[in-house]
């Protein structure tokens, strides 16, 4: 499905998209990386961030990196024994950075895809952000950026007079759409969401609040754990026995205010609610700091762990599904 904006707003989009639509590339096609991989590997700053001559907040202060700058890692290290739960910090060219707020990112364009199925389909943001826009009238204004790892679903692409491809995407909160380039997002295909031990019948996940973890049990085996992030105030994340009864894999959460402070959290990734009150296990593009509580009562995963969650637990959820449910989904038990 092919669907075009106005031509006006396509030219104006497609001026800022020929001077730079959302950061420098630097040329690298890096992995994700963790400690004892190759390096240089590149991380995006979730806020902005002083880096120092030693991994260590005692040591010499030597400037800082603003929200979002992309820079390459050169090494990682164990630095302050504070905070016990990550006491991982990058080196970069400039000092030393702690890994809290470093998002793992790649940096890879896509070939655009033009044959959009009815109801469109589901992409992954494949470079560190992409910057969004939304209509007005005849005139674009800016939207949202689209983080690495971010989820989005596309439902219709165009063409504008510079030669950018943009992809149509759902705004699955508010209604309406955006536009962003289509270069920035990768096609989920079937087969990476294909079920994992589908055969087995008795899963169940724990929550360990206290030890901020999760364990995934097969037959009363444990398969894979992962560390966590939870509600930050005691109660934000329910005790008790519940089961995932519906699955997205891409939500815009958003809350107004809570406690004085608020979020608005397009295109998580990878969501499996355990809760009518909105309680999910998902992906996180905006901390790296797992390990102890830091949502408003979701449990916080890596995006890599979200995903193998998503596969694993049923109700099973195709890649050409936006929504399934079930009450009859694999049990998940918060302690």
């Amino acid at each position: 499905m092919s669907q075009s904006i106005s031509r006006r707003a396509f030219l104006k989009l497609g001026a800022y998209s020929t001077i730079g639509l959302a950061f420098n590339r630097m040329g690298l096609n890096p992995s994700v990386l963790r400690p004892g991989h190759t390096y240089p590997w590149l991380g995006r700053t979730a806020i902005s961030l002083r880096y120092y001559d030693k991994p260590s907040i005692d040591s010499t202060e030597l400037g800082y990196y603003v929200t979002d700058t992309v820079i390459q890692i050169l090494d990682t290290s164990l630095g302050d024994p504070l905070p016990v739960h990550n006491p991982l910090w990058h080196r970069t060219e400039q000092g030393w950075i702690h890994s809290s707020f470093v998002q793992p990112v790649k940096d890879e364009l896509q070939e655009p895809v033009w044959d959009i199925p009815a109801g469109g389909f589901l992409v992954e943001v494949s470079v560190p952000f992409s910057q969004s826009w939304r209509q007005e009238t005849n005139r674009l204004k800016r939207a949202y950026k689209f983080y690495y790892a971010s989820t989005h679903w596309v439902t219709a692409v165009s063409k504008d007079d510079y030669g950018t491809v943009w992809y149509r995407i759902l705004n699955d909160l508010k209604g309406g759409y955006y536009y962003a380039p289509a270069e920035h997002f990768r096609r989920i295909t079937e087969e990476e969401l294909s079920p994992i031990s589908p055969q087995v019948e008795d899963k169940k996940i724990i929550i360990d609040l206290a030890k901020q973890k999760m364990s995934a049990f097969e037959n009363g085996r444990v398969v894979m754990s992962a560390r966590i992030s939870t509600g930050t105030f005691e109660g934000d994340t329910p005790l008790g026995e519940f089961r995932v009864e519906r699955k997205t894999p891409s939500r815009h959460m958003a809350l107004t205010e809570s406690r004085g402070n608020g979020f608005d959290l397009p295109g998580v990734p990878w969501c499996c609610f355990i809760s009518w009150t909105g309680v999910a296990l998902h992906g996180t593009y905006w901390h790296n700091d797992y390990g102890q509580p830091r949502s408003h009562g979701c449990i916080n995963l890596s995006p890599e762990a979200s995903k193998w969650v998503y596969r694993w637990t049923l109700p099973h959820a195709p890649a050409s599904k936006d929504y399934v449910e079930s009450n009859q989904g694999t049990k998940v038990i918060v302690i």
